[in-house]
C-alpha cells in the first residue's frame, strides 16, 4: 500500500459544541466525515450538499453513449461533478461501471435515455442544442468554437465514437486539437477537456 493510500481522508468527529442548522448530519458530526467532498461540505448531509449544488449548477449538460458498457462513464460523471454540470445523460444501456465515479454520482444528477431518439426528444423539449464531440470531417475546432451557455455536450463510447444518429442530431460537431501520433484521445479525457472549455468561456471569459 502506498503512502497516499495509507493517508487518512477527511476529518474525525466534530470537537466542541455542535453547530446549529438543518444542513448538518448528526452521524457525521459524531463519527467523522471521510467522504470525498471539499472541506466546505464537511459534516453536511448528502441532501444538503445536493441542494446547495443545485442552486449553482452550470448551464451545460453532458451525455455519453453506452452501447457496450463503456468504462469511461464513471470518469465522465466524476468530472461533470467537478465542473458542476447540470446533469449527466447516459444513452443506451442503463447499467454502467460506477467505480470511476468515486461516489460522485451521489451528488451529480444522472439521467438515463434508452435510445438516441429519446435523448434527442428530451433535448428538443428543453431547448438545448446538441453539440457532438468527435473527429468527423465536418467537425470544427473546440478551441475556436463559441459554446452556447445552455447546451448538451455528447461523447461516444471508446472505439466507435459517436453514433451516426447522434452525429445527425447535432447542431455542430467539435474536434479537440491533438499534436502527437495517436488518432484519438480517451473519451473520459475528451469530456474533461470540453467541459473545461465551457467553464473557461462562461466563467472566466
Amino acid at each position: 500500500m502506498t503512502d497516499e493510500e495509507q493517508r487518512e481522508v477527511g476529518v474525525g468527529p466534530r470537537e466542541g459544541p455542535w453547530p446549529e442548522g438543518e444542513h448538518w448530519d448528526p452521524e457525521l458530526l459524531r463519527d467523522g466525515d471521510r467522504r470525498n467532498v471539499v472541506d466546505e461540505y464537511r459534516y453536511w448531509s448528502r441532501e444538503a450538499i445536493v441542494a446547495d449544488l443545485d442552486r449553482r449548477r452550470h448551464g451545460f449538460h453532458v451525455a455519453i453513449e453506452n452501447w457496450q458498457h463503456d468504462f469511461n462513464i464513471g470518469t465522465v460523471v466524476r468530472t461533470a461533478n467537478a465542473f458542476l454540470a447540470a446533469e449527466v445523460h447516459i444513452i443506451g444501456k442503463r447499467r454502467w461501471n460506477r467505480r470511476g465515479a468515486m461516489v460522485t454520482d451521489r451528488y451529480q444528477h444522472v439521467r438515463h435515455h434508452p435510445s438516441v431518439e429519446d435523448f434527442v426528444e428530451w433535448a428538443q423539449q428543453e431547448g438545448l442544442p446538441v453539440i457532438g464531440v468527435d473527429l468527423f470531417p465536418e467537425s470544427v475546432p473546440l478551441e475556436t468554437y463559441d459554446l452556447p451557455k445552455r447546451c448538451v455536450l455528447v461523447f461516444g463510447q471508446e472505439g466507435p465514437g459517436l453514433s451516426e444518429e447522434i452525429r445527425q442530431a447535432s447542431r455542430d460537431t467539435l474536434s479537440i486539437a491533438q499534436f502527437g501520433s495517436t488518432r484519438s484521445i480517451n473519451a473520459g479525457v475528451a469530456a474533461g477537456v470540453a467541459m473545461h472549455a465551457w467553464v473557461r468561456q462562461h466563467r472566466f471569459g
